[in-house]
């Protein structure tokens, strides 16, 4: 199976969480008390739908089939002030980048951002008091108790946005599967063709001294983008995640460096005013083909407010200097 195939990034699930136990209306017996006062113990809470952060997962695909996700109920409460337990959490692990939405609205009622966090998506019902609670100098003797509050059953939508530190924007046939295959151990596919790159493919780009951090191959733009034509909003919501956007423009293009780059900002700008604050860095790929005198003519049309640098992914030219201004960028 592919990675295609493997990347799983929107998932809609049925959550039932837990009802809570009923308290207990017992009155204290024994061989030496005939009329004792009320003993009934608390009902347990039902369980919840938790979401919990891993690093570990990379994907939604381990829910895709789960179409149902149940929690259990919260047992009864018992004599002698004995609790109900309470029923077990749900708890499914998610990618860091997971947003919850509400199916019926679309309001989006969390994200999870950190390794072992986690959030209640479906809270359980409450357990019922039990009769020792209503005592009262009035009411000695109570014969009723609290039933539990019954669970919850809502459809919810997790939506996942790739977290990472650098993000590929480009357009389909730019080299950006190049170059994450050359810097990272990641193997994406890579052909000669527009819309290669279907999923986000992510590498971990090594760096000096064993550092690292993790590079985004973003489905390429075009045009129209962020009003859902092609690949659409599907893939432009994972550049809102990374903290730094590495624009990847041919050195081969049809237009000029700066047309280009102007039309990707336009797109981005269009989807979400917020990423044009984030830090870009222009490189020009494919230019093994230049001569100098080429490149230094291509210099005085590049756009004088993001720092650029020429490189070629086959030929290894200027990578490491690429990835040094990569990790200054990100943490500066």
């Amino acid at each position: 199976m592919s990675q295609g195939s493997n990347f799983v990034d929107y998932v809609k699930i049925c959550c039932r969480s837990g009802h809570g136990g009923a308290g207990s209306a017992h009155l204290h017996r024994d061989k030496h008390t005939a009329m004792g006062g009320p003993d009934g113990g608390d009902g347990g809470r039902g369980g919840h739908i938790i979401l919990k952060g891993s690093t570990h997962i990379w994907t939604l695909l381990h829910l895709k089939y789960r179409k149902h996700v149940i929690a259990e109920n919260g047992q009864n409460g018992g004599s002698g002030q004995k609790s109900g337990k309470s029923g077990t959490d749900e708890i499914l692990e998610v990618p860091l980048g997971t947003i919850a939405k509400d199916a019926e609205t679309g309001e989006v009622l969390f994200e999870i951002t950190k390794d072992g966090e986690t959030r209640i998506l479906t809270p359980g019902g409450r357990g019922g008091l039990g009769n020792w609670h209503f005592k009262t100098p009035a009411l000695q003797t109570p014969r009723f108790a609290q039933p539990g509050e019954p669970g919850k059953e809502e459809w919810m939508v997790l939506e996942l946005k790739v977290l990472a530190d650098v993000g590929l924007v480009g357009f389909p046939n730019a080299g950006k599967s190049t170059l994450l295959s050359v810097v990272s151990a990641a193997k994406p596919e890579i052909a000669d063709y527009p819309f290669t790159t279907l999923v986000p493919n992510l590498g971990i780009v090594s760096y000096r001294d064993s550092r690292s951090f993790v590079m985004a191959d973003i489905p390429g733009i075009i045009e129209g983008a962020s009003k859902g034509k092609g690949l659409g909003y599907r893939f432009l919501r994972h550049i809102e995640r990374n903290s730094v956007l590495l624009f990847l423009i041919p050195a081969d293009t049809s237009r000029t460096i700066k047309e280009e780059y102007q039309i990707l900002q336009n797109e981005l700008e269009q989807y979400n005013p917020e990423l044009m604050h984030k830090p870009r860095i222009l490189a020009i790929s494919k230019s093994d083909m230049l001569d100098e005198e080429l490149q230094n003519e291509m210099k005085q049309e590049l756009p004088a407010d993001v720092p650029s640098l020429f490189i070629s992914s086959v030929a290894q030219k200027g990578i490491v200097e690429l990835k040094d201004l990569l990790w200054r960028t990100i943490n500066s």
